[in-house]
Protein backbone atom coordinates (compact mmCIF):
# COMPACT_ATOMS: atom_id res chain seq x y z
CA UNK A 1 0.00 0.00 0.00
CA UNK A 2 1.17 3.52 -0.79
CA UNK A 3 0.91 5.83 2.21
CA UNK A 4 0.46 9.61 2.24
CA UNK A 5 3.33 9.95 4.71
CA UNK A 6 5.70 7.92 6.85
CA UNK A 7 5.32 10.41 9.74
CA UNK A 8 3.99 9.19 13.06
CA UNK A 9 0.27 9.66 13.74
CA UNK A 10 -0.96 9.42 17.34
CA UNK A 11 -4.59 8.69 18.13
CA UNK A 12 -5.35 9.88 21.68
CA UNK A 13 -8.26 8.15 23.38
CA UNK A 14 -7.75 5.15 21.11
CA UNK A 15 -9.42 2.66 23.46
CA UNK A 16 -12.78 4.40 23.14
CA UNK A 17 -15.40 4.14 20.41
CA UNK A 18 -14.38 7.37 18.68
CA UNK A 19 -10.68 6.62 18.95
CA UNK A 20 -10.91 3.03 17.74
CA UNK A 21 -13.00 4.14 14.76
CA UNK A 22 -10.39 6.81 13.97
CA UNK A 23 -7.67 4.18 13.99
CA UNK A 24 -9.55 1.97 11.55
CA UNK A 25 -10.46 4.88 9.29
CA UNK A 26 -6.86 6.13 9.19
CA UNK A 27 -5.66 2.64 8.27
CA UNK A 28 -8.33 2.22 5.59
CA UNK A 29 -7.35 5.58 4.08
CA UNK A 30 -3.68 4.58 4.03
CA UNK A 31 -2.55 7.74 5.78
CA UNK A 32 0.71 6.53 7.32
CA UNK A 33 2.70 3.38 8.03
CA UNK A 34 3.38 4.54 11.61
CA UNK A 35 0.34 4.80 13.86
CA UNK A 36 0.37 4.88 17.65
CA UNK A 37 -2.66 4.24 19.84
CA UNK A 38 -2.60 6.09 23.17
CA UNK A 39 -5.05 5.96 26.05
CA UNK A 40 -4.93 5.95 29.84
CA UNK A 41 -6.94 2.74 29.52
CA UNK A 42 -5.00 0.12 27.58
CA UNK A 43 -5.61 0.40 23.82
CA UNK A 44 -3.84 -2.91 23.16
CA UNK A 45 -7.12 -4.66 22.37
CA UNK A 46 -7.85 -2.14 19.61
CA UNK A 47 -4.30 -2.52 18.29
CA UNK A 48 -4.69 -6.31 18.17
CA UNK A 49 -7.95 -6.02 16.24
CA UNK A 50 -6.34 -3.70 13.73
CA UNK A 51 -3.39 -6.06 13.28
CA UNK A 52 -5.78 -8.95 12.82
CA UNK A 53 -7.62 -6.96 10.14
CA UNK A 54 -4.61 -7.59 7.93
CA UNK A 55 -3.52 -4.04 7.09
CA UNK A 56 -0.25 -4.34 5.17
CA UNK A 57 3.03 -2.55 5.75
CA UNK A 58 2.01 -0.55 8.81
CA UNK A 59 3.51 -0.45 12.29
CA UNK A 60 0.67 -0.33 14.85
CA UNK A 61 1.78 0.36 18.42
CA UNK A 62 -0.24 0.88 21.61
CA UNK A 63 0.72 2.46 24.91
CA UNK A 64 -0.59 4.02 28.12
CA UNK A 65 2.57 6.12 28.53
CA UNK A 66 2.50 9.71 27.27
CA UNK A 67 6.23 9.92 26.55
CA UNK A 68 6.17 6.76 24.43
CA UNK A 69 3.09 7.93 22.55
CA UNK A 70 4.10 11.50 21.78
CA UNK A 71 7.83 11.10 21.18
CA UNK A 72 8.54 11.89 17.49
CA UNK A 73 4.82 12.42 16.77
CA UNK A 74 4.11 14.59 13.75
CA UNK A 75 0.30 14.37 13.68
CA UNK A 76 -2.17 13.97 16.55
CA UNK A 77 -5.93 13.52 16.74
CA UNK A 78 -7.38 13.58 20.24
CA UNK A 79 -10.74 12.33 21.40
CA UNK A 80 -9.29 11.82 24.85
CA UNK A 81 -11.91 13.48 27.02
CA UNK A 82 -14.99 12.40 28.96
CA UNK A 83 -17.92 11.55 26.65
CA UNK A 84 -21.16 13.47 26.63
CA UNK A 85 -24.13 11.59 28.10
CA UNK A 86 -27.87 12.06 27.71
CA UNK A 87 -29.07 15.26 29.34
CA UNK A 88 -25.61 16.85 29.25
CA UNK A 89 -24.59 19.81 27.15
CA UNK A 90 -21.10 20.20 25.71
CA UNK A 91 -20.60 22.99 28.23
CA UNK A 92 -21.20 20.56 31.11
CA UNK A 93 -17.87 18.97 30.21
CA UNK A 94 -15.98 22.27 30.41
CA UNK A 95 -13.79 22.07 33.52
CA UNK A 96 -12.80 18.41 33.47
CA UNK A 97 -12.06 18.16 29.78
CA UNK A 98 -10.17 21.46 29.70
CA UNK A 99 -7.84 20.12 32.40
CA UNK A 100 -7.26 17.11 30.14
CA UNK A 101 -6.57 19.53 27.26
CA UNK A 102 -4.04 21.40 29.41
CA UNK A 103 -2.15 18.16 30.06
CA UNK A 104 -2.28 17.28 26.35
CA UNK A 105 -0.84 20.66 25.41
CA UNK A 106 1.96 20.30 27.93
CA UNK A 107 2.75 16.78 26.68
CA UNK A 108 2.99 18.12 23.13
CA UNK A 109 5.39 20.84 24.20
CA UNK A 110 7.38 18.38 26.30
CA UNK A 111 7.67 15.44 23.90
CA UNK A 112 6.88 16.58 20.33
CA UNK A 113 7.22 20.36 19.96
CA UNK A 114 7.90 19.91 16.23
CA UNK A 115 4.52 18.22 15.63
CA UNK A 116 2.97 19.42 12.38
CA UNK A 117 -0.75 19.40 13.21
CA UNK A 118 -3.15 18.56 16.01
CA UNK A 119 -6.91 17.97 15.67
CA UNK A 120 -9.02 18.22 18.84
CA UNK A 121 -12.50 16.71 18.91
CA UNK A 122 -13.42 16.21 22.58
CA UNK A 123 -16.05 18.60 23.89
CA UNK A 124 -16.49 21.45 24.37
CA UNK A 125 -14.11 21.38 21.40
CA UNK A 126 -13.81 25.17 20.97
CA UNK A 127 -12.45 25.45 24.51
CA UNK A 128 -10.44 22.21 24.69
CA UNK A 129 -8.81 23.19 21.39
CA UNK A 130 -8.02 26.65 22.71
CA UNK A 131 -6.46 25.26 25.90
CA UNK A 132 -4.43 22.69 23.95
CA UNK A 133 -3.11 25.41 21.64
CA UNK A 134 -2.18 27.66 24.56
CA UNK A 135 -0.16 25.06 26.45
CA UNK A 136 1.36 23.32 23.40
CA UNK A 137 3.25 26.40 22.24
CA UNK A 138 2.20 25.68 18.65
CA UNK A 139 1.19 28.19 16.01
CA UNK A 140 -2.55 28.89 15.57
CA UNK A 141 -2.55 27.26 12.12
CA UNK A 142 -1.35 23.98 13.67
CA UNK A 143 -4.29 23.25 15.98
CA UNK A 144 -7.85 22.80 14.70
CA UNK A 145 -11.11 21.50 16.12
CA UNK A 146 -13.93 19.47 14.67
CA UNK A 147 -16.68 21.87 13.65
CA UNK A 148 -17.65 20.15 10.40
CA UNK A 149 -20.15 17.89 12.11
CA UNK A 150 -22.56 20.80 12.44
CA UNK A 151 -22.28 21.55 8.72
CA UNK A 152 -22.79 17.92 7.69
CA UNK A 153 -25.85 17.74 9.96
CA UNK A 154 -27.32 20.74 8.16
CA UNK A 155 -26.37 19.34 4.77
CA UNK A 156 -27.90 15.94 5.52
CA UNK A 157 -31.10 17.49 6.92
CA UNK A 158 -31.58 19.55 3.75
CA UNK A 159 -30.80 16.56 1.53
CA UNK A 160 -33.43 14.47 3.32
CA UNK A 161 -35.97 17.28 3.17
CA UNK A 162 -35.62 17.85 -0.57
CA UNK A 163 -34.91 14.26 -1.60
CA UNK A 164 -31.50 14.94 -3.16
CA UNK A 165 -27.99 13.59 -2.64
CA UNK A 166 -25.90 15.38 -0.02
CA UNK A 167 -23.41 16.64 -2.60
CA UNK A 168 -26.29 18.47 -4.29
CA UNK A 169 -26.53 20.67 -1.19
CA UNK A 170 -23.73 23.19 -1.76
CA UNK A 171 -22.55 26.29 0.09
CA UNK A 172 -23.63 24.70 3.36
CA UNK A 173 -21.91 25.93 6.54
CA UNK A 174 -22.30 26.60 10.23
CA UNK A 175 -19.93 28.97 12.00
CA UNK A 176 -19.00 30.12 15.48
CA UNK A 177 -19.17 27.68 18.35
CA UNK A 178 -19.63 23.93 18.15
CA UNK A 179 -22.73 23.86 20.30
CA UNK A 180 -26.29 25.04 20.54
CA UNK A 181 -25.12 28.65 20.10
CA UNK A 182 -23.69 28.00 16.63
CA UNK A 183 -24.58 30.25 13.71
CA UNK A 184 -26.37 28.41 10.90
CA UNK A 185 -25.78 30.15 7.57
CA UNK A 186 -28.35 29.43 4.86
CA UNK A 187 -27.84 32.42 2.59
CA UNK A 188 -25.14 30.74 0.49
CA UNK A 189 -26.84 27.34 0.22
CA UNK A 190 -28.04 25.88 -3.07
CA UNK A 191 -30.35 22.88 -3.32
CA UNK A 192 -29.64 21.07 -6.58
CA UNK A 193 -28.74 24.46 -8.11
CA UNK A 194 -31.62 26.42 -6.57
CA UNK A 195 -30.99 29.14 -4.02
CA UNK A 196 -32.27 28.01 -0.62
CA UNK A 197 -33.33 31.62 0.07
CA UNK A 198 -35.74 31.39 -2.87
CA UNK A 199 -37.34 28.26 -1.38
CA UNK A 200 -37.63 29.38 2.25
CA UNK A 201 -41.02 30.97 2.86
CA UNK A 202 -42.80 28.98 0.15
CA UNK A 203 -45.20 26.07 0.71
CA UNK A 204 -42.32 23.75 -0.22
CA UNK A 205 -40.28 24.93 2.78
CA UNK A 206 -41.93 27.36 5.18
CA UNK A 207 -40.13 29.78 7.48
CA UNK A 208 -41.28 27.65 10.41
CA UNK A 209 -39.79 24.49 8.87
CA UNK A 210 -36.48 26.27 8.32
CA UNK A 211 -36.42 27.56 11.90
CA UNK A 212 -37.20 24.06 13.18
CA UNK A 213 -34.42 22.58 11.03
CA UNK A 214 -31.87 25.09 12.31
CA UNK A 215 -32.81 24.25 15.89
CA UNK A 216 -32.59 20.53 15.15
CA UNK A 217 -29.12 20.97 13.64
CA UNK A 218 -27.86 22.76 16.75
CA UNK A 219 -29.18 19.86 18.83
CA UNK A 220 -27.93 17.17 16.47
CA UNK A 221 -25.58 15.62 19.01
CA UNK A 222 -28.36 15.23 21.57
CA UNK A 223 -30.54 13.63 18.90
CA UNK A 224 -27.91 10.97 18.22
CA UNK A 225 -27.70 10.20 21.95
CA UNK A 226 -31.47 9.64 22.03
CA UNK A 227 -31.40 7.51 18.88
CA UNK A 228 -28.40 5.37 19.79
CA UNK A 229 -28.18 5.60 23.55
CA UNK A 230 -24.67 7.00 23.33
CA UNK A 231 -22.90 10.02 21.85
CA UNK A 232 -21.81 10.23 18.23
CA UNK A 233 -18.70 8.25 17.37
CA UNK A 234 -18.69 7.28 13.69
CA UNK A 235 -19.25 10.73 12.20
CA UNK A 236 -16.69 12.58 14.36
CA UNK A 237 -14.21 9.77 13.77
CA UNK A 238 -14.50 9.94 10.01
CA UNK A 239 -14.47 13.72 9.70
CA UNK A 240 -11.50 14.18 12.03
CA UNK A 241 -9.45 11.67 10.05
CA UNK A 242 -10.40 13.55 6.87
CA UNK A 243 -9.05 16.67 8.58
CA UNK A 244 -5.68 15.12 9.39
CA UNK A 245 -5.50 13.64 5.89
CA UNK A 246 -5.74 17.14 4.41
CA UNK A 247 -2.75 18.44 6.37
CA UNK A 248 -0.79 15.30 5.48
CA UNK A 249 -1.04 16.37 1.85
CA UNK A 250 -4.32 14.71 0.89
CA UNK A 251 -7.43 16.42 -0.41
CA UNK A 252 -8.30 19.81 1.06
CA UNK A 253 -10.88 19.51 3.80
CA UNK A 254 -14.41 20.14 2.53
CA UNK A 255 -16.01 21.84 5.51
CA UNK A 256 -15.31 24.59 8.08
CA UNK A 257 -13.01 23.77 11.00
CA UNK A 258 -12.56 25.42 14.36
CA UNK A 259 -9.48 27.63 14.31
CA UNK A 260 -7.82 30.26 16.48
CA UNK A 261 -9.21 33.69 15.62
CA UNK A 262 -7.47 36.95 16.38
CA UNK A 263 -8.80 40.02 14.60
CA UNK A 264 -10.53 43.34 15.31
CA UNK A 265 -13.95 41.74 15.85
CA UNK A 266 -13.26 38.28 17.28
CA UNK A 267 -10.23 37.86 19.48
CA UNK A 268 -8.36 35.16 21.42
CA UNK A 269 -10.95 32.53 20.66
CA UNK A 270 -11.28 29.19 18.87
CA UNK A 271 -14.32 29.06 16.60
CA UNK A 272 -15.49 27.85 13.21
CA UNK A 273 -14.72 30.29 10.43
CA UNK A 274 -14.66 30.07 6.64
CA UNK A 275 -11.49 27.99 6.54
CA UNK A 276 -8.95 26.38 4.29
CA UNK A 277 -7.28 23.30 5.76
CA UNK A 278 -4.46 21.78 3.77
CA UNK A 279 -0.76 20.98 3.98
CA UNK A 280 -0.13 24.57 5.11
CA UNK A 281 -2.44 24.17 8.09
CA UNK A 282 -5.58 26.18 8.80
CA UNK A 283 -6.25 29.66 7.46
CA UNK A 284 -9.49 31.57 7.74
CA UNK A 285 -11.59 34.51 6.72
CA UNK A 286 -14.62 35.85 8.55
CA UNK A 287 -17.80 34.63 6.81
CA UNK A 288 -20.34 37.17 5.65
CA UNK A 289 -24.02 36.33 5.62
CA UNK A 290 -27.27 38.20 6.09
CA UNK A 291 -27.46 40.74 8.93
CA UNK A 292 -29.38 38.13 10.96
CA UNK A 293 -26.71 35.47 10.31
CA UNK A 294 -23.89 37.86 11.18
CA UNK A 295 -25.67 38.77 14.41
CA UNK A 296 -26.02 35.10 15.26
CA UNK A 297 -22.26 34.67 14.74
CA UNK A 298 -21.63 37.61 17.07
CA UNK A 299 -23.85 36.00 19.69
CA UNK A 300 -22.02 32.69 19.32
CA UNK A 301 -18.71 34.50 19.86
CA UNK A 302 -20.04 36.15 23.01
CA UNK A 303 -21.13 32.74 24.34
CA UNK A 304 -17.65 31.33 23.70
CA UNK A 305 -16.05 34.32 25.42
CA UNK A 306 -18.11 33.65 28.55
CA UNK A 307 -16.90 30.04 28.64
CA UNK A 308 -13.31 31.13 27.97
CA UNK A 309 -13.52 33.65 30.82
CA UNK A 310 -14.87 30.90 33.07
CA UNK A 311 -11.64 29.00 32.41
CA UNK A 312 -9.76 32.00 33.79
CA UNK A 313 -11.99 31.99 36.89
CA UNK A 314 -11.32 28.26 37.34
CA UNK A 315 -7.56 28.90 37.04
CA UNK A 316 -7.29 26.53 34.08
CA UNK A 317 -5.87 29.34 31.95
CA UNK A 318 -4.36 32.66 33.06
CA UNK A 319 -5.79 36.05 32.01
CA UNK A 320 -5.51 36.66 28.28
CA UNK A 321 -2.86 39.34 28.86
CA UNK A 322 -0.52 36.57 30.04
CA UNK A 323 -1.11 34.07 27.23
CA UNK A 324 1.83 35.31 25.23
CA UNK A 325 4.16 34.29 28.06
CA UNK A 326 2.99 30.71 27.76
CA UNK A 327 2.74 30.62 23.97
CA UNK A 328 4.62 33.38 22.13
CA UNK A 329 2.60 32.60 18.97
CA UNK A 330 -0.59 33.96 20.58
Amino acid sequence: MAFLTTDKLVIVGAAGMIGSNMVQTALMMGLTNDICLYDVFSPEGVAEEMRQSGFDGVNITATTEAEVAFKNAKYIISSGGAPRKEGMTREDLLAGNCKIAEELGKNIQRYCPDVKHVVIIFNPADLTGLVTLLYSGLKPSQVTTLAALDTTRLQSALAKKFGVMQNEITGCATYGGHGEQMAVFGSHVKVAGRNLTDIIGTPEFTEQEWDEMKTAVTQGGAAIIKLRGRSSFQSPSYLSVEMIRSVMGGEKFRFPVGTYVHNDKYDHIMMAMKTTLDANGAHYEVPQGTPEENAKLDASYEHLCKMRDELVTLNIVPPISEWNKINPNL
